[in-house]
């Protein structure tokens, strides 16, 4: 870009100021909506990177504007014209700068935006974890209780079998008990009956040894009686 300086002030810094202002109130009008943008939300803040890029842009085109004004009114060779140009170069200087400190505010706070919802991601993201975590202790915690709960239901049931083995063992044992006592009392009539049949078997031989001795004195009786007869 040709630089020189006509008339007293130089109509090419003047093209420079103008296009410097034209930035700085675009950038301007760039920083509020990206501001207004940033309060409309209630989550803190929508981010827009083109405007804020493009505010950013502008900004650092003004500075790269004010760099070359502040050369060329160095140049002026009037002392009035020269004071003049340095105090409008340096307020375009500063506002650029005051610009600048809102955009840089305003990405600082974008940043933290982005870091929290970054934060709460992940916390989030542990929280679930860990309370998937915790589901998994308790469904294994659950499954271990259904498998107490399903040996004690099985060990109650051995019981009741075991119970019901010993008490039909204790009624055989009782029946058993009384067939013995049965038996016992037969054995005993068996064996008094024995007895009975042995006495009277002796009788009976008694009694056939008696019958024959009087047969046997009957025939000596009548033997001598029909002797002293003849």
């Amino acid at each position: 870009m040709a630089m020189t300086i006509e008339g007293g002030g130089g109509g090419t810094l003047s093209a420079i100021y103008q296009s410097a202002r034209k930035l700085l109130l675009k950038a301007r009008d760039g920083i509020e909506r990206v501001e207004r943008l940033e309060s409309s939300t209630s989550n803190g803040g929508l981010d827009s990177p083109e405007l804020s890029f493009a505010v950013k842009k502008d900004i650092s085109q003004i500075q790269s504007l004010c760099a070359e004004m502040d050369r060329l009114w160095r140049s002026i060779a009037s002392k009035p014209q020269r004071d003049l140009w340095k105090r409008k170069v340096e307020q375009v200087a500063e506002e650029a700068e005051s610009l600048k400190e809102s955009l840089d505010r305003y990405f600082a706070r974008n940043q933290r935006r982005m870091k929290e919802a970054q934060e709460r991601a992940e916390l989030l993201g542990r929280a679930n974890g860990e309370s998937s975590h915790v589901l998994r202790i308790f469904d294994e915690e659950a499954q271990a209780m259904q498998s107490v709960q399903n040996s004690k239901r099985m060990l109650e049931d051995s019981l009741s079998t075991g119970s019901a083995i010993l008490t039909k063992y204790s009624e055989q044992r009782e029946r058993l008990k009384r067939a013995q006592r049965k038996a016992l009392d037969v054995l005993n009539t068996v064996g008094l009956s024995n007895s009975v049949l042995r006495l009277i078997e002796r009788r009976n031989r008694v009694d056939t040894w008696i019958k024959y001795f009087g047969m046997g004195v009957t025939i000596v009786i009548l033997y001598f009686f029909v002797s002293w007869r003849g």
